[in-house]
């Protein structure tokens, strides 16, 4: 009987292609992925990763995308000052994913795939796909990857959906809902690495404010997280992969190759190691 194997995916931002090169270090040690769970980009990645790409293919995908076919300023959030709902127009980035990933529903994907969003009013954890809401693929991947500040939420139903990392930016949560044998979560999401020293320009003040607030939040909930799974008896063995890079690299798409890098060395360094069983 072949092992069941759950890969939770985080967000991240550009980080995600650390991702591709995690799953590459895995199927090199004979884990082959049977399920993916992933929130922003993260899902982005799993979707494709789900839909039978390869990580070698997923990522010269990724290579042809620009800076500006993801983060394109909003003239009315200049003109609308803080009545906007968004710097950027959400539409690039949708467009994107719609060309990057080569299916358009979720029954078209060759494994499972479960990716979270956030209810904006009611902080609830929405579940899309495989054990949650079906819906068109890019409706929950553009939910998925609303991050507050930066893209406006996407409606749904009347709902304000935005980027599941607001509820778990390592969704380990949800894999508690299905039976597995092991659970991969692989973490580029927020985090204290450390900071760039490429001399890139520093964000405007209040932005910066947004992002290292954004920063502390998420990595708390990650922390609760993992304390959460690793003392709760019963739960299946964890491997925990932290790729570390940088932080605030939402953006640095140019960077791809090099993050994927990272996620396979670190999961390499994991698999050394073994996972860890609960208490």
């Amino acid at each position: 009987m072949s092992r069941r194997v759950t890969v939770v995916l985080s967000g991240g931002g550009a980080k995600a292609t650390a991702h591709l090169g995690a799953v590459r270090a895995l199927r090199e040690a004979g884990l082959e992925p049977t399920r993916y769970i992933g929130t922003s980009m993260g899902a982005v990645m799993g979707a494709m990763l789900a839909a039978g790409l390869t990580p070698e293919a997923v990522l010269e995908r990724v290579r042809g995308v620009r800076r500006h076919d993801v983060a394109r300023l909003s003239a009315a959030s200049l003109i609308q000052g803080l009545f906007a709902s968004s710097l950027l127009h959400p539409e690039p980035l949708q467009r994107t994913i719609a060309r990057l990933v080569p299916v358009t529903a979720f029954d078209q994907l060759r494994m499972p795939l479960t990716v979270t969003a956030a209810d904006l009013d009611t902080g609830e954890l929405i579940c899309f796909g495989d054990g949650g809401i079906e819906v068109p693929l890019i409706t929950a991947l553009s939910a998925s990857c609303a991050l507050p500040l930066w893209f406006p939420p996407e409606p749904w139903e009347g709902r304000r959906l935005v980027d599941g990392g607001l509820r778990g930016v390592v969704p380990l949560s949800v894999a508690t809902r299905f039976e597995t044998d092991l659970v991969v979560a692989i973490d580029i999401g927020p985090g204290f690495d450390a900071v760039p020293t490429t001399g890139r320009l520093a964000p405007p003040p209040l932005i910066r404010m947004h992002n290292d607030s954004t920063n502390v939040l998420m990595s708390a909930n990650t922390e609760l997280e993992l304390a959460l799974w690793r003392a709760t008896p019963g739960r299946p063995p964890l491997l925990y992969v932290r790729p570390t890079v940088e932080r605030g690299a939402t953006f640095a798409i140019h960077q791809g190759a090099r993050y994927a890098e990272a996620g396979y060395l670190a999961t390499q360094e994991a698999l050394a190691v073994g996972p860890e069983a609960a208490e």
